[in-house]
Parts: C-alpha cells; sequence; structure tokens
C-alpha cells in the first residue's frame, strides 16, 4: 500500500477512503481500473495526480498505467468538470445531421465554448469521437444518457434540465 506524506493523507483523506471503497466494490486487479475510475470521476469530478497514484497502488499497477488509461477515455478526463457533462459527437454522420447547429445552440445556452465548464460549474460540454447512435444522428451523451435526434430547438428544453436538476427529456 502507498504510504502518503502525512500533510497529503491529511489533505487527501476522503479521496483515500472514496478509492478504496471503489475498490473494495470493482475488486483488486487491473480489470477494476475504468469501473473504479468512472466511479471516482463521477464522486469527484476530476481524477488528479495524488488520485492515479493511489488507484496505481490499490490495483497493483503502474501510474503510468493509470494516467494512460485517463487521458486515453474522454470520459475520464483529468481536469474538475461540472456536475453534468454533455458530449457532442462529431461523427461523419453527425457532422452531416446538423451537428454544428446543435453544438452552436448548446454554447449559446450554457455561455461557454466546447471544452469549458458553464461559469455555475453544472455542466461541462465537450466533443466525443463517437456515441454509437449513427442511426440517430445528431446525438448527445449527457452523463450516461444517449440522446438521438437531437435539434438546435430541443437544446434550450435539455439545458433546463439540467439547471433544473430535473429529468432530461425522454426523446430530445
Amino acid at each position: 500500500m502507498l504510504t502518503l506524506p502525512a500533510e497529503l493523507a491529511v489533505e487527501h483523506a476522503d479521496l483515500v477512503e472514496a478509492i478504496d471503497a471503489l475498490v473494495e466494490v470493482h475488486g483488486h486487479s487491473r480489470s477494476a481500473l475504468i469501473p473504479v475510475l468512472q466511479g471516482l470521476r463521477e464522486q469527484k469530478r476530476e481524477i488528479n495526480d495524488v488520485a492515479m497514484q493511489v488507484v496505481a497502488d490499490r490495483l497493483g499497477i503502474t501510474p503510468v498505467d493509470v494516467q494512460g488509461v485517463v487521458t486515453f477515455y474522454s470520459f475520464l478526463r483529468m481536469e474538475a468538470a461540472g456536475r453534468h457533462v454533455v458530449h457532442v459527437c462529431r461523427t461523419l454522420s453527425c457532422e452531416m445531421a446538423g451537428m454544428r447547429r446543435v453544438a452552436e445552440q448548446l454554447q449559446a445556452e450554457l455561455g461557454v465554448t466546447v471544452g469549458q465548464t458553464s461559469a455555475d460549474n453544472l455542466v461541462t460540454l465537450d466533443w466525443v469521437n463517437c456515441i454509437g447512435m449513427c442511426d440517430q444522428a445528431p446525438a448527445l451523451l449527457i452523463d450516461r444518457r444517449a440522446l438521438g435526434r437531437v435539434t438546435p430547438a430541443q437544446v434550450r428544453e435539455i439545458v433546463a434540465a439540467l439547471r433544473a436538476g430535473g429529468e432530461i427529456p425522454a426523446r430530445a
């Protein structure tokens, strides 16, 4: 087990506790890496260097292995994110179906550009390379919920639901 310096152990006690709880649920093997990181991302909204070191230690892998996974998958990003993350699919089928207009409307509604988090830290807007919904383009992935055939006119309702803490419309 990793022994953090005393000041780091105190400063990051809740982080270490959260990681230990996730490892207990998902297991101590390398195969638990992505589920542990997903759970950590949901709970803490960021995966920092200390977290990567502790996860590596708990799973018996190197911190470089953990960092490689975190930086490869867009849904695991290191940077802090808003309470909700809206991924805009940028595949060719989504592009051809009007994804740019949807992205522009999202930016206007949230007051951010793609890659940024709203001033209230509620929503992070980001690109994703594929959601797997080419037959329902343009598509969004909001947290873990995929929405297809999204139009710019529906964006206002989606953002309002996120701000209200309510349910995202079933069919955007």
